[in-house]
């Protein structure tokens, strides 16, 4: 029988730390808003979807209603075009916030088809509608996982707006809400918390700082939350300035205090993946959908890539020879 040369205990624990930090370093898949491009938005439906495809991430959106529960959705408000009342019929204008509404109330409304006609549906013409789908509770959808046995990860954005004070709880409430639910479900190793409205995220590092934060940012169009050009600098950014830190979000994120970048991946250049990586962060780059550009980012090293579409980056990930989430399908 051969003997094998006992290793000394420190050549052990340094082949630990580097098989651990190989883990840590695996791609990160994340399903946008459970499935979108597949099934209707932030549903059980569409996180159903997600987990029987397998993906590493379940991304989504969270509120809170009159009455106090948390709730999936990427809007303030109802959106008219994912939503009809008991009729049936499509909401002809944008719906009442969230936040007035109790659970009960919001419950009647069916979110499990797109208007026909509207642009959302142009650009989702392959999400397949599922009729009775309600906006559903933060817990159901950690109760959904839990009985699938989805060893998943959660990446939860705040929707709360600096531009909309009005229409949500202030940042403080909304994420000690947020940050109590997630350790009513002992999931604050397997959760992220994401936002826009950096305020949240500050908060959430000096409440919680078990839970990675994630900086969420955008330089396109109406919905830049950068605004480079501001003289008095972003409402987004919880008051920190990027001039001060040489024109970089990456060093910004990081002095902020975040541990992982989730930038538009329109904005996202070569030179900042490498420097957010020197200065210890990981990259993650919403939402792709073309997996041309999904190939280029995966050459530049990004950390992971939130997709409307995992079962596309799925198969491209596949092709490369990488490693693949576990699927979960239904019993």
């Amino acid at each position: 029988m051969t003997r094998w040369p006992r290793l000394p205990r420190i050549a052990v624990t340094l082949m630990l730390t580097l098989l651990a930090a190989a883990s840590a370093r695996a791609f990160d898949l994340q399903g946008h808003r459970g499935a979108r491009g597949l099934a209707p938005e932030n549903t059980l439906a569409a996180f159903s979807e997600a987990l029987a495809l397998g993906v590493t991430t379940l991304e989504l959106d969270v509120g809170i209603t009159r009455d106090g529960v948390l709730v999936v959705s990427h809007d303030r408000y109802l959106n008219a075009d994912i939503t009809r009342d008991a009729q049936g019929e499509f909401l002809a204008t944008r719906g009442p916030v969230i936040a007035s509404l109790p659970l009960a109330e919001l419950q009647r409304y069916d979110v499990g088809r797109i208007k026909p006609g509207s642009a959302y549906a142009r650009v989702f013409a392959e999400q397949r509608g599922r009729d009775g789908e309600r906006i559903p509770t933060l817990a159901a959808v950690f109760d959904l996982a839990a009985k699938r046995g989805a060893n998943v990860r959660f990446n939860i954005e705040t929707k709360v707006s600096p531009l909309a004070a009005d229409e949500t709880l202030p940042p403080e409430p909304f994420v000690r809400a947020l940050i109590a639910a997630i350790r009513r479900a002992k999931l604050a190793d397997r959760v992220t918390i994401q936002s826009f409205d950096w305020r949240t995220l500050q908060i959430a590092q000096r409440q919680a700082p078990e839970i990675a934060t994630v900086y969420l940012s955008n330089e396109q169009g109406a919905g830049d939350t950068v605004r480079r050009a501001a003289t008095n600098g972003s409402p987004w950014l919880a008051g920190l300035s990027l001039a001060e830190h040489g024109g970089s979000l990456p060093r910004l994120v990081r002095a902020a205090g975040g541990r992982i970048w989730s930038p538009n991946f329109r904005d996202l250049t070569l030179q900042q993946v490498e420097e957010a990586h020197t200065l210890g962060l990981s990259v993650i780059a919403w939402t792709v959908n073309d997996m041309n550009d999904a190939a280029r980012l995966l050459d530049w090293g990004v950390d992971g890539i939130i997709s409307d579409y995992p079962d596309r980056l799925r198969a491209l990930l596949k092709s490369r020879g990488m490693a693949l989430p576990t699927a979960y399908p239904p019993p």
